[in-house]
């Protein structure tokens, strides 16, 4: 396996595809258990790798732990027949949608071994996806006192953590090409008096979902001083390695 250049912390990228929002939770309770029982093991050293998770979500609204569940504005039974899922989480922030089209990365990072400074890393996300969509043209940028990116009054990027000892999971969700009308079955992040926009509405067509992803990526890889490096195939994933019984 390639040695990570000096200066630069190993993170393992996994892109598991389309996947349903609990499994995509599921997925990050694994890794962010795993750092935190590693960072207990190795506090002086901290040489574990960190990891991001990088895809796309089935049909889901989130509901953030301190958000208002009025903020969702159509009946749960209209959800279900439209094969729309519902999901209390534990990020900060109020309620928003994710579904195909939009791109989502999760960061499982301990950030001892970055900076340890939650507005800080808010704004390192911001940064990357700023960026990015620089690369397309789009000009893009904060608005105060709201977590995200924007562009004017339009919202096309919505960001979500969890921290426990410095280490992070959730992050972002770039409005690539998803449905922008299922955000009109909520307030999104209870923000009732701004829009929510997408790169294909901006650009007038949708970029490459590949080529969107693999910016973006390089863009978290420069801000965190990242080296990215695939999970291997067939490798267990952390925290699911049989017991000494089990072998």
């Amino acid at each position: 396996m390639e040695a990570a250049p000096a200066q630069m912390r190993t993170a393992y990228l996994l892109r598991p595809g389309l996947l349903g929002y609990g499994d995509g939770v599921a997925l990050q309770e694994r890794l962010f258990g795993h750092l935190l029982a590693q960072k207990a093991a190795d506090a002086a050293r901290h040489t574990e790798a960190d990891y991001l998770v990088s895809l796309q979500h089935n049909p889901v609204f989130t509901l953030g732990k301190s958000g208002k569940a009025t903020n969702l504005l159509v009946p749960h039974a209209q959800l279900e027949a439209e094969g729309i899922d519902f999901y209390p989480t534990s990020r900060g922030g109020d309620i928003t949608f994710h579904g195909p089209g939009q791109l989502v990365v999760y960061p499982l990072l301990d950030l001892d071994r970055h900076f340890t400074d939650i507005h800080r890393y808010l704004r390192t996300l911001e940064e990357a996806v700023i960026r990015t969509l620089a690369r397309w043209g789009i000009v893009a940028g904060r608005s105060e006192g709201q977590t995200g990116v924007w562009i004017g009054d339009r919202k096309i990027c919505a960001m979500g953590v969890r921290a426990s000892r410095w280490v992070v999971m959730h992050g972002l969700a770039l409005n690539v090409c998803p449905d922008l009308r299922f955000f009109r079955y909520i307030i999104p992040c209870n923000i009732a008096d701004k829009d929510v926009t997408s790169m294909e509405r901006e650009l007038g067509y949708a970029p490459a979902l590949a080529e969107v992803e693999a910016e973006l990526l390089a863009q978290l890889s420069i801000l965190f001083s990242l080296h990215l490096q695939p999970w291997p195939d067939g490798q267990p994933l952390p925290g699911t390695e049989p017991t000494h019984a089990q072998r």
